[in-house]
């Protein structure tokens, strides 16, 4: 009985020797494929640029910037770059545009009041909390740091970042404290340039906001060129003629040019910021999906954009 019972117990041993082999091939096998095989996590399908610059335009819908002769400069970009042709802005009138922009919440504005204070979450606090950077400019800003809701051709309504407790008022800065050319590599990982009432297009023709952006930002787009940099032009709603829908524009050397058709907003373009970043979802920018599907293979030709007609 005894030779019987230690014949079963070797024979239980061998088994649990065979399994716990078995096992830790298996294990062996899967940690060799995670190893071998790059696991792709939602970020990951995004470039990550060096810098990007954003620039917000005022009070146009889509049909009158694309294929305008007065923006001949901005239908370059978008002729370069990527359009989105169902792009929307989510409020009426400016400010909640700009909050939501740069927090993914309106924060239950429905005018351009001023002044407000608003707490974290917002996409500059959440940089530096990365230990990444950001820097707002705004043309006409009379000082670094001003918390004035107005002051010339300035306007508190169109910075959203002078409003939130987490982003420090140096990082409030008038867009004479944009570098030059030869000082680009110093931008912030995420820059804002909001341009004065009469260069944004709100109180000054397109054309005139049309030059402006080829006068001071185009030396920023070709320098892009060549430092994996992105540009982003967006408008903050249209003029209440084409249910906001409003031009978007993303250029740089990650982005496939051509047209895209998908439906997106404001919170859209911010968790694109957030997710390229790896920065947590803000707000509403939550609920919403990064625009994923206007960037470049890696190592591919740029292909040719499809041209849009001049009216």
């Amino acid at each position: 009985m005894k030779t019987v019972s230690l014949a079963i117990a070797r024979s239980a041993s061998r088994t649990t020797v065979v399994l716990v082999v078995l096992v830790v091939l298996m294990v062996a096998l899967i940690v060799d494929g995670f190893l071998n095989t790059p696991y792709v996590y939602a970020q990951t399908t995004l470039p990550m640029p060096k810098h990007v610059v954003v620039v917000i335009e005022e009070n146009h819908s889509f049909n009158e910037i694309i294929g305008s002769s007065s923006a001949p400069y901005i239908n370059s970009l978008a002729n370069g770059g990527a359009l989105f042709t169902h792009s929307f802005a989510v409020s009426h009138p400016s400010e909640p545009n700009y909050l939501a922009l740069f927090s993914g919440s309106t924060h239950g504005i429905t005018n351009d009041s001023c002044p407000h204070t608003f707490k974290a979450p917002d996409l500059g606090g959440e940089l530096i909390k990365a230990n990444l950077s950001f820097s707002g400019y705004s043309e006409g800003l009379p000082s670094i740091g001003s918390m004035v809701c107005t002051s010339g051709e300035y306007a508190r309504k169109h910075n959203p970042w002078v409003n939130f407790t987490d982003v420090p008022s140096n990082d409030n800065l008038p867009f004479t404290s944009f570098p030059p050319s030869a000082n680009f590599s110093k931008l912030p990982a995420i820059s804002i340039v909001v341009p004065n009432l009469l260069d944004d297009m709100h109180d000054g023709t397109i054309q005139q906001g049309d030059t402006w952006l080829q006068h001071n930002i185009d030396p920023y787009v070709q320098w892009a060129k060549t430092n994996n940099s992105l540009l982003i032009v967006t408008w903050d709603e249209d003029d209440s003629s084409q249910s906001n829908q409003i031009p978007t524009i993303f250029v740089g050397p990650m982005v496939k040019p051509g047209q895209y058709a998908e439906q997106i907003n404001h919170y859209n373009v911010l968790r694109t910021l957030e997710d390229i970043y790896g920065l947590p979802a803000a707000n509403n920018s939550a609920n919403v999906t990064a625009i994923a599907d206007c960037w470049q293979p890696v190592s591919t030709s740029t292909p040719a954009a499809p041209s849009i007609p001049v009216q």
